[in-house]
Order: structure tokens, then sequence, then C-alpha cells
């Protein structure tokens, strides 16, 4: 008895080990994984200058690129997220990184604008793979209890890498900061050989199961709108790194910030908040045991920070970086909001779930940035960007209160 009792001791020991491996690996390949992401909006203005491009086309162009990015993101994570159900979530950890550290490598080399668009459309088409699989991984991994502390982990860790994308291009060429990119993810690829794959998803394999039917999120009805208000509510997040941090520089000479904003700044700075806002949220979702509750009042919390931000109201530079890390601190609940897409889903479908939600946030900025150019056309810049975000944050409200709480449910579950 004694000897079963050791070996049961260093075999729940040994999962623990690799549970907080995995872990650790979700939140790394998280972290590249913001790393890339944010960076063309730090090196938007620069890259573009060395290509040739003028000051009055820098908007125009730089929409154009990071449409082209986000709708491979869009793609990828419908292929990702099918091909995590259906192969596993250890293959996407895999075949995501090699795709956009490889893609990261090519943008140092760009000689175009249109080579320049369609390399970010492959890099956001890697990229789209990352979150959702770690997330999905970590998620079946660990106790219903235990789990929110696993996700809010991956997201702090990740949110840091705009930080240090920040920093790069602060100090380097915005050649060196790509380069930076395509070798730390080939080098976290070294780490992934021994993480576990989920339990959750081999025993799925062995079921008469569809897995990975990205058809199914559509069907039934009931379905289909649990996966539209699970999107929704991500939506303004992306709003505000889309159009009042990417675009930072051009808003703030309209509302009369003195000085040039440094993107590079702007982007450290929301970040640094987001590093923040991703703990606060996944503790307090943990403490108070609610996910639904704490992105409530995280959306409470954007809606003043992005009236605050648009009121024009601060001047000073020093005063508009604050701004954007209180808004990145507000926008925040991204750890909460992944992990109940991930638990609202069975595990049959859960990786084309996690992995389809926040790659379709980032997807609509095609549609965001879209409406705010369009609101160009008949008004300024500033009220441009207040009609599109009031659009995105009262949908994220109404779609928050058509969700299920989600806290401690059990994920050991299929969908028909």
């Amino acid at each position: 008895m004694k000897g079963a009792g050791n070996l049961a001791a260093n075999n729940s020991q040994g999962n623990s080990k690799r549970v907080m491996q995995a872990v650790l690996v979700a939140a790394l390949g998280y972290f590249v994984d913001i790393y890339d992401l944010v960076l063309f909006s730090i090196v938007r203005v620069s890259s573009l200058r060395d290509l040739g491009v003028a000051d009055i086309q820098m908007e125009g162009d730089g929409v154009y690129i990071l449409n082209m990015q986000m709708v491979g993101m869009l793609l990828g994570g419908i292929a990702w997220g099918v091909m995590g159900d259906k192969v596993g979530r250890r293959s996407v950890l895999f075949g995501s990184i090699l795709l956009y550290s490889a893609a990261n490598l090519a943008n140092a080399w760009v000689q175009s604008v249109e080579q320049y668009a369609w390399i970010r459309l492959i890099a956001g088409f890697g990229l789209a793979g990352e979150l959702g699989a770690g997330i999905t991984l970590v998620s079946e991994l660990m106790t219903p209890e235990r789990r929110g502390h696993g996700t809010t982990v991956v997201a702090t860790v990740g949110a840091a890498g705009a930080i240090l994308a920040g920093v790069v291009a602060s100090n380097f060429t915005w050649q060196t900061a790509y380069v930076v990119g395509g070798v730390l993810g080939f080098s976290l690829l070294l780490l992934r050989f021994g993480v576990m794959e989920s339990g959750m998803f081999e025993q799925t394999l062995k079921a008469k199961v569809s897995r990975g039917a990205f058809w199914k999120l559509f069907t039934p009805r009931s379905r289909a709108l649990l996966f539209l208000n699970s999107i929704l509510i991500g939506v303004p997040i992306w709003f505000c790194v889309g159009i009042l941090i990417t675009f930072s520089p051009e808003l703030a000479k309209e509302l009369g910030v003195e000085g040039m904003v440094n993107p590079a700044y702007a982007v450290m700075c929301t970040y640094a908040g987001l590093t923040v806002g991703d703990f606060l949220s996944g503790a307090l979702s943990q403490w108070f045991q609610t996910r639904k509750k704490i992105v409530r009042a995280f959306l409470y919390f954007t809606v003043v920070m992005v009236g605050v931000y648009l009121s024009g109201r601060v001047h000073s530079l020093t005063g508009f970086y604050v701004l954007c890390g209180l808004l990145g601190l507000a926008t925040g609940y991204w750890a909460v909001f992944v992990t109940m897409a991930s638990e609202h889903f069975g595990t049959n479908l859960r990786a084309t779930a996690t992995t389809s939600v926040p790659n379709f946030v980032r997807g609509s900025t095609v549609l965001i940035t879209l409406g705010y150019r369009y609101g160009q056309t008949w008004t300024t810049k500033t009220y441009a960007a207040l009609a599109v975000g009031m659009v995105c944050l009262g949908l994220a409200f109404v779609a928050l209160s058509r969700l299920h709480e989600t806290w401690g449910r059990d994920l050991d579950f299929q969908e028909d």
C-alpha cells in the first residue's frame, strides 16, 4: 500500500510539473505572439517612410497593411482551430510558430507596400493559432477551480511581449525588430517538444464524434449566437488597440496634444496597462468566482477611458502616454474573455471555438478601420472614432448579457 501511495504521489507530482511546463510554454508563446502582433503598429511610420510612402498616404497604407494582417488572422483562426480539434493542440503550437516566425524574418527585407501587406497576411495567419491552442491546452489540463490561474498567467505574460517590441523598436531599426521577432519564435520552438497533449482531447479521439467541424459553430441557432456573443464582448479591446493606439499620432495631433506621439511609447504604455489589467481581471475572476461580472466592470471602465481619450482634455505628451496606459488597463479583460470562450464549448469543438473567437475579434479590425475611414468622409477623426467606439461597446454589453456564467464549469463534455 505504501508503495502504491508513493507511486500515486510521484505520478501526481510528475503531472503537476508537466502542467506547469504547458502553462510556461503557452505563456512564452503568447509573449512572442503579441510581440509580433503589435510590431507593425509600432514601426508603421518608420518602415513606410523607408519604403518611400508620403505622409499623406501614411494612414491609408497603414490601414491596408493592418487589414491584410487581420484578414490573415481571421483565416488562420479557422484553419488552426479546426486542426487543433482534428489533429491535436500540440500540432498547432508547432505549426503556427514556425509560420509566423518565418514570415517575420521575411518582413525585414520587404521592398514595397504590396510585399509588406502580403507578408503581414502570412504572419497573421500563423499568429492566429498561438493563443487559442495555448488557452485550450491549459484549460483542459487544469482543474475547474484553478483553470483561471493558468489562463491568467498565459495572458499576463503574453501582453508583456508588446513592451519588449516597443523597447526593441525604439533602440534598433524596424528591420532588426522583425528579425528579433523571428529569432524569438524559432528559439521558443525548442521548448515545445516536451509539452504534453490534453487528456480530454485524447479521450475524444476514442469517441465516435466529429471533431473540428467549423460549420457546427453556426448550428443550431443557440450555438451560433453563443459564438457570435463570445466574439462581440472582445471587440472593444481591438477598437482601442487597432484605432486609438495604432493611429494615436494622427488622433493626438487632432486632439491638441503638444508634441509628436511616438507610436512605440504609445503601444508600450498601453500594453503595460494591459499586462496589469489581465492579471487583475484574472485574479478578480478567481477571487469572486465569476467571469461575467468582471468583464462587465472592465467594459464600464473602458467606456470611461475612451470618453476621456477622445474628449481632448489631455494636452501634454506625458499625460497622453498615461492615458494610453489607463486605456490598456481598462481593456485588460482579454484573459477572462478568452477563458470564457474556451469554457462555452465542448472538447470536440473547443480548439476551433477558442482559436476562432479571439481571431474573429482581431479580424473585426477590418470592419472597424473601414468604419473609421468612412466616418472621416463626413466628420473629424475624433468623431469618427467616437462613433465606431460607441457601436463596439454597445454591442459588447448586449452580447455579455446573453452569455452564461462559466466559472468552475467542468470542461469534460462534447458537443452533439
